[in-house]
């Protein structure tokens, strides 16, 4: 069995490189999957065989180094005092050269011209030259290296030398600017998902040991204080306190907690001392899992991005061969026309063809998006699924703990048979004693009294239907209308507000519990939210009887519903809407285990994290890290900005390039200008990506 592993890639500056390095990659016999994300510098990759992982790497980018694991927390640019000294020795030489050619307007080729300006091209130069020459070695064509290479010695043959020196000097100073850019991006994208604590009080006896967070036990007791952040899941045991939940659920409001409640890990403790009972390891908390899904969304790329992608490996060749056919045409058609200035206006077109700024921004929009999304509290497990979310025009709700609270109250016994309130009450919550059903944990709060609970000799849950128990030799079911049918119970049909709950033993009816649940507050907000965002359709399934989804349904405004569904009836459901076009791209939104079906089968699954199933959870593509239903217009609407930022950035960089394109054929754009508005647009592209982070 193989797993995917991670791989940093430190002094990957170069989009392109990372494309050659992902196809590279997925050559290698026995790779199942590889990714390279450029917009973190990792690459994903399921192989029998990691052993060649390095080797192939540095065949292709030899200056890329493979670390394994998690990224470092902030990456340390070895080159750049190295690159402005090399880019202020050429600019001197430049400046040097410049006065000495103004002095010898009428002998530009002397000696002393040549060594200035030859000093200045080699300086700035040779790094480009060099990484061309490999990359042609190595049958990597195209890449800007080369169309940078060809275009300033080129300029060179035709005579000018100091156009050269300022095209490669601009494309130094470029590809610097460039690169700090992208490692900002980088940082800005790392420092919203920086929350992991970095060490834990536990407390042993009277002493407190400050250790790795890695390092402790489920069980160990562990002191918070004011201001510290949480370093793993726990139940308050002592103390109470208000605590900032806003870097895991993007909720500005503090959480009050006290003893006996559930605290999570990356929220910070404001207000009191608080000992936390460990839950969970470090590997299983909330803070590892969120950082978890966020850094391995980079792995699935959305199709504008691989689109791109592949458009940068065609676009270089075609634009070297419209550069050639400039060069040799024109000249031999056009009567009067030289060669030179042809070529000249040729090399500009080299210059403007590098396609960095697309290959570069996309993949820092997308992933901006998903941190960004992270930072509200919407964990997106891909770009792709940015994408799917602006998409969207159907929007199903699961109804019990999504559009409702989930939080159920007995609120009338019916017995039957010579049964009582308290008795029927009591073997209702026996018999639900091993279930965590919001239904269920409602019946046993309403007994209170846990101690004398007796726990069942044997327990079957039946998804959508309820449980079946063995209790002191007596066979006994609690669900749903649907469960009595199926066990042959006869008992009575009951028409009121609520859901009902049915108890029988050894097959004779025992009486109902009528359990009330109510509308989440802001459940109408975000069925408004999402008919301003312009969703067609918002449609509710429900395992819950008619009446009761019919009455919620109107209250909300809904578009549709479906009422008393099994789970495989929701797959049914769902199924036969993915089957109609008008319907568009759909969105499931539920958090319990009999939701996961449904969440796999749509386009794309938003699961409620807060309080969700574990099964739910794992299967959505989409993970909200409250109970909130708002979150889910927030999420299309995030995914709408991102993919509008993201096609900004293509209409921007085709948009400069085509202009640059026609103003280098008709000999208006000279070859610095190109680069100049080559490396512009790239910078731009790079801070437009970054907004979405905001």
């Amino acid at each position: 069995m193989t797993t995917i592993r991670k791989y940093h890639l430190n002094n990957l500056d170069c989009a392109n490189c990372a494309a050659r390095i992902e196809e590279g990659i997925q050559q290698l016999p026995g790779v199942r999957f590889a990714s390279v994300n450029f917009a973190t510098s990792t690459l994903h990759i399921e192989a029998e065989d990691y052993s060649r992982v390095a080797d192939t790497i540095y065949q292709i980018e030899p200056e890329v180094e493979v670390v394994a694991g998690i990224e470092p927390d902030d990456e340390i640019d070895r080159r750049a005092i190295k690159d402005v000294i090399s880019i202020a020795i050429s600019i001197f030489f430049l400046v040097i050269g410049l006065v000495f050619e103004t002095d010898l307007h009428n002998t530009p080729f002397r000696i002393g011209e040549i060594i200035v300006f030859g000093s200045a091209y080699t300086i700035s130069g040779a790094s480009v030259l060099v990484r061309a020459w490999k990359n042609i070695r190595r049958n990597n064509w195209f890449d800007e290296t080369f169309l940078m290479s060809i275009s300033t010695l080129g300029a060179i043959i035709i005579g000018e030398i100091p156009e050269a020196v300022v095209v490669m000097l601009f494309f130094q100073v470029g590809e610097f600017i460039q690169r700090r850019s992208v490692n900002r991006s980088r940082s800005s994208i790392r420092a919203l998902m920086d929350v992991r604590p970095d060490q834990a009080n536990v407390k042993i006896g009277g002493d407190i040991h400050v250790v790795s967070p890695e390092d402790v036990k489920v069980g160990e007791i562990i002191i918070i204080r004011p201001g510290e952040r949480i370093p793993l899941d726990g139940v308050v045991r002592d103390g109470h306190s208000q605590v900032d939940l806003s870097a895991l659920t993007g909720e500005s409001v503090p959480a009050k907690v006290k003893e006996g409640e559930e605290v999570f890990a990356g929220s910070i403790n404001q207000t009191g001392l608080i000992s936390i009972e460990v839950t969970k390891p470090f590997e299983q908390s909330s803070v590892s899992r969120m950082l978890e899904l966020v850094q391995n969304a980079a792995a699935r790329k959305a199709k504008t991005q691989k689109f791109i992608t592949r458009f940068a490996q065609v676009y270089s060749p075609i634009m070297v061969g419209i550069a050639l056919v400039v060069a040799v045409v024109p000249p031999l058609i056009i009567p009067g026309e030289i060669f030179s200035t042809w070529v000249y206006r040729a090399l500009v077109l080299l210059v403007v063809s590098c396609p960095c700024a697309l290959v570069i921004s996309i993949p820092i929009g997308y992933f901006g998006g998903v941190g960004g999304a992270s930072r509200r509290g919407i964990l997106v497990k891909g770009a792709n699924f940015l994408d799917v979310l602006a998409e969207v025009k159907t929007v199903v709700f699961d109804k019990t703990g999504t559009l409702t609270r989930g939080v159920f109250k007995v609120t009338e016994i019916v017995p039957y048979n010579g049964w009582d309130n308290e008795a029927l009450l009591k073997i209702a919550a026996q018999a639900e004693t091993q279930s965590n059903h919001p239904v269920a944990t409602s019946i046993k709060q309403a007994y209170g009294k846990d101690e004398l609970l007796q726990i069942p000799d044997s327990f079957e849950e039946v998804a959508g239907y309820g449980v079946r128990v063995r209790l002191n030799g007596k066979d006994v079911v609690v669900g749903n209308d649907p469960f009595m049918h199926k066990e042959n119970v006869p008992h009575v049909t009951c028409d009121v507000p609520g859901t009902i709950v049915h108890v029988a033993v050894d097959s004779e009816y025992a009486g109902y519990l009528v359990v009330s649940d109510e509308v989440k507050p802001d459940s109408p907000a975000v069925i408004m939210q999402l008919k301003e965002l312009g969703v067609q359709n918002v449609i509710m399934l429900s395992g819950d009887r008619e009446d009761v989804a019919q009455q919620v349904s109107m209250d909300l405004g809904l578009s549709d519903y479906h009422a008393e569904l099994l789970p495989e009836d929701k797959v049914s459901v769902m199924t036969e809407m993915l089957g109609q076009p008008h319907q568009g791209k759909i969105a499931f939104v539920g958090d319990g285990i009999n939701d996961a079906p449904a969440l796999g089968q749509s386009d794309v699954g938003i699961a409620m994290g807060a309080f969700g199933a574990d099964a739910a959870i794992e299967v959505a593509d989409v993970v909200l890290m409250t109970d909130s239903p708002s979150k889910v217009a927030e999420a299309i609407r995030l995914g709408r900005r991102t993919r509008k930022i993201v096609w900004q950035n293509i209409g921007l960089a085709l948009g400069i390039k085509a202009l640059f394109i026609l103003l280098g054929t008709f000999g208006v754009a000279t070859m610095w200008e190109a680069v100049f508005g080559d490396v512009g647009v790239t910078i731009l592209a790079v801070l437009n990506a970054t907004r979405v982070l905001k």
